[in-house]
This record gives structure tokens, C-alpha cells and sequence, in this order.
């Protein structure tokens, strides 16, 4: 962490944590703080826990063992085992770890959850994983395991490795011994109290860690969709009826509205489009020879993927907002059990560690990511099709074709992510498999939903960097002069990173590099200063 970086700090408190915080949390580009009044209230929900223990009380997880075993009650000199002995049991994943970027999300939530107040946890615990994050600790998290019911508990459990000190961890991205890591920011392993190790694990923080940075790469998808689809209604010369805003007020989806008016919003000023004016003049008084029917040259309507893209890109938009309320939403929500009403004084036991509405959120995320691709690869068809692509040269390459291919072979590379996409579309949240000797006999699959839905949107950026490409080749052969006012400047940010590929470049390397361009670094905030979808 920099100096400038700590001056930012991100307070968390189990309020008021959104998406874009999560993701600037997990990058290192914000720093965290403690909300000193949710402290207090965690210090009284940690003194209500300790006083039903040491009357006695019978509470899951704290004096008893878990899931089918939860009637083997704990003597009170074991507690303190019982929470070591529940993470290194489910520290049990597989696979490629997390990225530390995702990882330190992860963290990033479960502290937030638990901050909030009602987990009866130390503040000693919030302090030590608030300093690991501060200090560019990441935990080491298989990405596989977690069923997503009793919460993330195989990736929960991994992430409070690092916090005793056992396992692997990553510090400034360089992965070595956890303990090591702690060492070298100035920190010691943590010894785990009263409920603490359930605490910890018991909640929904990483598919909501993942989910966040799928909804935050899905805006960027959603603003680049709407910035191609104007260029496309550009180079095709498109009706601008399609975009006129009494046509979208009959037909009131908030997200058609918005997507229509982004699409009009860029064209305006345009002398490309299609005007009211052209499409509507009188038809010539009399065919000739008398003829019932003849032909116009004016286009009465476009194809679909120009046309209807407002209506298309509405669930999609509305998806996306969705997604986001729900993450959001669990993300400052206390969600391990039991939870310690500290005001009332009550312990309830109950199960708000499921992931269903994260679950379902990802699976709505990858339908609508799937329709985006879908629009965007037939528009591309369009471009490069020369049948279709009104005048444009054979897959958009100059000179005589045959010699030199174009885009040719680039059009497979959005053909099957596409097709891949569709497949990821298929939903997660109802492949439920009753485990845990059938305790938990409903699970919700929620960050296998979210990792999905996130490498739906990475598939997504190839797709619509390609069509972007697309779109800044076809313009190389059309006058870009007649381009409305917001989508010209666009135009030019774009076109001086760009040169038109004439088969003597390798075109993985365009694509690469426009790939960053556009979904990362200074020029994606330069566009976004000029576009909002």
C-alpha cells in the first residue's frame, strides 16, 4: 500500500459496502478502516456470547460439533480447539488458487460481515484481518470446493488459514508460507476464541467477493455493447426511429428507455442514420408499366441486431442493476449462524449463510452476458459477410481478395466464445445435491454460479473487442466525419490506438492490445468520461 492509497480508506461497518469498493479493496487501490460505532456493537454481541457460555447454554458450533454431529456437546476447555480443529478439516479445496486480487475480496466481505455486529466475534479478529489487508496479505484459495449452503466453507477456510498463520498466502503478490507473510508485514498468527472459526467460515463472502468483480467487468461489457452498437447503426446507416423516445415510452422497460437513449444520445448530431424525414417522403405517384409492386433504395427497416438492440440490451441492463442490489445486499448482511442480537440479547440459530440469491443473481448475470454476446457476434457477422455487409470489402480486408483474409479467421474466436457462453448460461442455482450426511440437504451452488458468471464476462470482453475492432476497420473505409457528436469522439479516442489490419500483423496481438484498451487503464476512464450506459 502507498501513502496515497492508505489516505483513501474504505470505512467498513456492514452498511455501505458496494461492488466497485470490493473490487478496489481486492487491487490494493483502497485501503480499510474500522466503523468505531460498529465495534461497539460487536464488543456486546461478544460479551452476550461469553455470558451464555458461561451459563451454560447450549449454543451450535460454540460448545457443540457440527452439522449431524451438532447433539456431542464440547466441554468448555475444548472451545478453543473445536475452531482450530473446523479449519484445518475444511481447508479441503482444489484447483487453481484465487487470484490475491479476488482473495483479498473474499476477506474484504467476511470482514464487513462480521463487523456488522452480530457475529460475537473479537475485535481483535476484525483488527487482524483488517491489517492483513492493509498490508497486502492475500490468502491462498483453491477456487474449488464450496457448495455454497453453510456458506463459502471450504474458500472461508483456507482464508482463515492465513490468519493463523498456516498454509500459503500471498504478500504483495509473491506466494509463500502464511506465517512468513504475517511476519513480513508486522503481524503475528491469531489464536481463534469462542465461535470464531464458524464465524469466519460460515457466510457467503466468496461467491459475493466474485460476483462483485463479474458485476463491476459487466458494466464495462454493458458501456462497450452501447458504444458498438452506435457504431454500428452508424456504418449501416441505420432508421433512427428505432432510437426515437415515444417509441421506448409505450413500451416502458426502464432498461430499454436507458439503452435507447444511451444509443441516441451518441448518434446525435449524426448525418449517417436514416431520418424519419427519408424513410416517411411520399412513394412516387405510379409504378412503372403499371406495376403492383417495385422496388425502393431506402432500407424501410434494419436487422435485428441494429434494430431491436434496445429491447434486446433491456433485461440485460435490468439484470445487471439486479445483480448488483443483491450483492450488495449481502455483502453488508450478517450471514453466518448463530448470530448474536446483542440489543435483545437473544442467540438465534438460523440460515442466513445460504447463497440462493447470489446463486440465482449469477445465473441471471450469465443469461444476460450470453445475450450480449449473441448481439454482438451477429452484428460482427453483418461487418465481415459480404452479403450483408452493404458495400463493405470481403471480411473487411482491402485489395483483392483471396490473398489476404481479413478478419476471417478472427470472426471463429467470437463464433465460440459465443457458443461457450451459451453453454455457461445454463443455471447453476438448481443443481442442488444434498451432502453433509443430508444435513445439508439444500444447497445453493452460489460460487460455483459466480465463478461461472465471471468467466462468462471475460469470454464476453473477447467478443465485443472484437467487433470493436470490427467496427474501426469498416469505418477506415467510410467517411467517420458524419458521426454523431459524443460517438465521434469516441471515434477518434479509439481510432489513435488503432491502425487498419491489412495481414501483416500477427491479429492475436491487435486483439490483446485492444483488449486492455478497452476494459482497463487510463483510456476505458476516458471513455467513460464520455459515455455512461
Amino acid at each position: 500500500m502507498n501513502a496515497n492509497t492508505q489516505c483513501q480508506e474504505i470505512v467498513l461497518g456492514g452498511e455501505t459496502l458496494t461492488a466497485e469498493d470490493i473490487v478496489a479493496i481486492g487491487e490494493g487501490a483502497r485501503a480499510v478502516t474500522l466503523d468505531p460505532q460498529a465495534l461497539l456493537r460487536c464488543e456486546r454481541s461478544c460479551q452476550v456470547l461469553e455470558r451464555a457460555v458461561a451459563e451454560g447454554q447450549v449454543i451450535y458450533g460454540v460448545n457443540t460439533s457440527y452439522g449431524p454431529m451438532c447433539n456431542k456437546i464440547i466441554d468448555n476447555a475444548s472451545i478453543e480447539a473445536l475452531q482450530h480443529n473446523l479449519i484445518i478439516s475444511h481447508a479441503a479445496g482444489l484447483g487453481a488458487p484465487l487470484s490475491p486480487g479476488l482473495a483479498r475480496a473474499t476477506m474484504a466481505v467476511r470482514l464487513n460481515t462480521l463487523v456488522k455486529g452480530y457475529s460475537g466475534v473479537r475485535v481483535a479478529l476484525l483488527a487482524q484481518m483488517r491489517d492483513m489487508l492493509n498490508t497486502g496479505i492475500a490468502p491462498y484459495i483453491p477456487e474449488c470446493g464450496s457448495v455454497g449452503a453453510s456458506g463459502d466453507l471450504i474458500h472461508l477456510a483456507h482464508m482463515s488459514l492465513a490468519i493463523l498463520g498456516l498454509g500459503q498466502a500471498f504478500h504483495h503478490g509473491v506466494a509463500m508460507d502464511a506465517s512468513v507473510a504475517l511476519s513480513r508485514a508486522g503481524l503475528s498468527p491469531l489464536t481463534l476464541a469462542c465461535k470464531e472459526g464458524l464465524a469466519l467460515i460460515n457466510g457467503t463472502a466468496a461467491m459475493t467477493a466474485i460476483a462483485a468483480y463479474a458485476i463491476a467487468d459487466a458494466e464495462k461489457l454493458c458501456n462497450v455493447a452501447c458504444i458498438n452498437a452506435a457504431l454500428g447503426v452508424e456504418i449501416f446507416g441505420g432508421i433512427s426511429d428505432a432510437f426515437d423516445a415515444d417509441l421506448h415510452r409505450i413500451k416502458p422497460h426502464p432498461g430499454q428507455q436507458r439503452i435507447a437513449a444511451t444509443i441516441a444520445r451518441l448518434c446525435q448530431g449524426t448525418t449517417n442514420l436514416t431520418s424519419r424525414e427519408a424513410l416517411h417522403r411520399p412513394i412516387r405517384e405510379q409504378a412503372k408499366g403499371g406495376e403492383a409492386v417495385y422496388e425502393t433504395s431506402i432500407t424501410v427497416q434494419d436487422v435485428y441486431s441494429l434494430r431491436c438492440t434496445p429491447q434486446v440490451l433491456a433485461p440485460v441492463r435490468e439484470a445487471l442493476d439486479a445483480a448488483r442490489r443483491t450483492v450488495e445486499i449481502e455483502a453488508n448482511s450478517s450471514n453466518d449462524n448463530p448470530l448474536v442480537i446483542p440489543e435483545e440479547g437473544k442467540i438465534l440459530h438460523g440460515g442466513n449463510f445460504h447463497g440462493q440469491s447470489i446463486s440465482m443473481a449469477m445465473d441471471m448475470l450469465c443469461i444476460a452476458v450470453s445475450t450480449l454476446c449473441n448481439l454482438s457476434e451477429r452484428r460482427l457477422n453483418k461487418l465481415l459477410d459480404k452479403n450483408l455487409s452493404e458495400g463493405l470489402p470481403e471480411h473487411l480486408i482491402d485489395g483483392p481478395a483471396g490473398l489476404a483474409m481479413g478478419f476471417m479467421g478472427a470472426q471463429y474466436l467470437a463464433t465460440s466464445t459465443t457458443a461457450e457462453n451459451r453453454n455457461l448460461a445454463a443455471p447453476m442455482s438448481v443443481n442442488s445435491i444434498s451432502c453433509n450426511a443430508s444435513n445439508q440437504d439444500v444447497v445453493s451452488m452460489g460460487t460455483v454460479a459466480a465463478r461461472k458468471a465471471l468467466r462468462a464476462v471475460e469470454n464476453a470482453k473477447h467478443v465485443l473487442t472484437l467487433e470493436t475492432l470490427a467496427d474501426l476497420q469498416a469505418l477506415s473505409f467510410r467517411n467517420a466525419a458524419g458521426l454523431g457528436h459524443a460517438i465521434g469522439r469516441i471515434h477518434r479516442l479509439l481510432a489513435a490506438h488503432f491502425q487498419p489490419y491489412d495481414n501483416r500483423r500477427i491479429f492475436h496481438d491487435d486483439l490483446v492490445r485492444f483488449r486492455q484498451l478497452l476494459f482497463a487503464g487510463d483510456t476505458f476512464a476516458e471513455l467513460e468520461r464520455y459515455h455512461e450506459c
